[in-house]
């Protein structure tokens, strides 16, 4: 817990809680909070930060990577620098959701990037409604995929949003806190005043060749037949990611890219 003047030194307390997001997260996030995010009305922030780095287990060849079109739409495309790599990989083919799934180890293999790539006559929204935590877990079962050496199209992104998280966890029911009359925060603090004023979320992913930088079904529903599916898989239209912790199957980081 560290106490700022919001009240008489409203930018010096706001310039301090985005310098020290800035050093947690090697400076790819700098600007978490902006000049009118934060006035002398403000009471508590609660700001939290997390950075992760890791190199493909099987690095792309940069001299391989150009320009191709990624189909926003049926009717639009943007150009795109899509990466190339050929070797073996786990992936397998889902038929409910008709969508291959592709996993990339980073060195060490104790974590991975999954790719969800629908087919491209499937909506990507229609995936969304019917991915659960559960499902995506025995999709991506190692025993539900098949190790084979294919060819690989994965386009190199750059990703950052930010979130006013308020409504979402007054959603999952936590309300207290943002009352200034029925929060209690006597266990971190001595003032008895102390309610959230915002929280806020933003995230930071890049994948290149080199990896990515970041600041959940019944078993016949996956194929595991090799004609099932074809060697390549091109990610060439919107797709999901997910960054996960291979031993404990936790998800760290995920987002969905559908525009350049």
């Amino acid at each position: 817990l560290k106490q700022l003047d919001f009240l008489n030194d409203t930018e010096k307390s706001r310039t301090h809680i985005n310098n020290w997001i800035a050093e947690k997260t090697e400076g790819k996030i700098t600007e978490m909070l902006s000049p009118d995010s934060v006035d002398s009305l403000t009471k508590l922030i609660l700001v939290n930060a997390i950075y992760f780095k890791g190199n493909w287990e099987s690095q792309f060849v940069k001299e391989m990577t150009r320009e191709m079109p990624f189909k926003i739409s049926k009717n639009k495309e943007k150009p795109v620098q899509m990466m190339f790599k050929e070797s073996i990989f786990k992936m397998t083919y889902v038929r409910k959701i008709s969508s291959q799934i592709l996993m990339l180890p980073y060195v060490g293999k104790e974590l991975n990037m999954i790719i969800l790539l629908p087919n491209e006559n499937t909506d990507l929204k229609m995936v969304e409604k019917k991915l659960s935590y559960e499902r995506f877990i025995e999709w991506t079962n190692p025993d539900n995929m098949h190790e084979r050496e294919m060819e690989v199209f994965l386009p190199r992104f750059k990703l950052e949003e930010t979130y006013n998280m308020e409504d979402v966890l007054r959603s999952m029911g936590m309300v207290d806190a943002f009352e200034q009359d029925r929060a209690d925060f006597s266990g971190m603090s001595s003032k008895k005043d102390l309610y959230l004023s915002k929280v806020m979320h933003k995230s930071f992913v890049e994948v290149n060749e080199e990896g990515t930088e970041a600041a959940a079904a019944t078993t016949e529903e996956i194929v595991l037949c090799c004609a099932s599916y074809s060697l390549r898989f091109c990610a060439d239209h919107p797709f999901l990611f997910f960054i996960q912790h291979s031993k404990t199957n936790g998800i760290l980081f995920c987002g969905r890219f559908s525009s350049p």
